[in-house]
C-alpha cells in the first residue's frame, strides 16, 4: 500500500481498479483548512490522463508493472511479435498496443514491453533509431539560405524531414518520440 503523500513521478498504484502511473504531483498546505496532494495521473492501460486531489493518508494498493526487454521479430497482419531473448518464445502483441513511434522499429530491434497482471499494454521503442533512407529527392543547389527540409523515407517505410544534403543510403539517426532528423548515423 502508498498513501498518497509518499507519491512520486513514475509511481504506479491501483485506484478503482485501474493502474494510475503518477506524472505530476504537488503537495499542497494552504493557509488554512487540510493539507492536500493534487496530482495529475495517466490510466497506463488506455493513456487517459486526469487530475485530482487527494488526502495525504488516503491510501492504495501499489501496482507492479512489468518491463521486460525484448527483440521485435515480424508482423503479421494485426499482430506484432515480440522474441524473448532468455526463452526464445515469441509473444504476439496487438498493433492496438503500439504507438505512433512504433513506426521507426526495423525488425531485431529490442524494444520493451509493458505489461500488468500478464496483459500487455504498452510497447517503448528506443529513443533514437539509425536508419537507412531510401527514397528522397535530389536537393537544389542555391535552396540553402534557410534550413530548408524535404520528404525522405526510411527503410521501415517511415517519412521524415530531412536537410537537402541527406541522398538516398545515407544512415540518418531519428529521434523518434519526435519523429525528427537529428543527423548522420555515426
Amino acid at each position: 500500500m502508498i498513501s498518497a503523500g509518499e507519491f512520486r513521478n513514475g509511481i504506479t498504484f491501483d485506484m478503482d481498479g485501474k493502474v494510475m502511473q503518477v506524472v505530476e504531483f504537488q503537495h499542497v498546505k494552504p493557509g488554512k483548512g487540510a493539507a492536500f496532494v493534487r496530482v495529475k495521473m495517466r490510466d497506463v492501460i488506455n493513456g487517459g490522463v486526469t487530475e485530482t486531489s487527494f488526502n495525504p493518508t488516503a491510501k492504495f494498493p501499489t501496482a507492479f508493472v512489468e518491463r521486460k526487454k525484448m527483440e521485435y521479430s515480424y508482423q503479421d497482419g494485426d499482430l506484432y511479435y515480440f522474441m524473448d531473448g532468455e526463452t526464445y518464445e515469441l509473444e504476439p502483441i496487438d498493433a492496438s498496443a503500439l504507438d505512433d513511434s512504433f513506426r521507426f522499429v526495423k525488425e531485431n530491434d529490442v524494444c520493451t514491453i509493458m505489461s500488468y497482471k500478464g496483459k500487455v499494454f504498452g510497447v517503448e521503442v528506443p529513443n533514437f533509431v539509425d536508419l537507412e533512407v531510401t527514397a528522397t529527392e535530389p536537393g537544389f543547389a542555391g535552396n540553402t539560405a534557410t534550413n530548408t527540409l524535404k520528404p525522405a523515407t526510411v527503410e521501415t517505410g517511415a517519412e521524415v524531414k530531412v536537410p537537402l544534403f541527406i541522398n538516398e543510403g545515407d544512415r540518418i539517426q531519428i529521434d523518434t518520440r519526435t519523429g525528427e532528423y537529428l543527423g548522420r548515423a555515426k
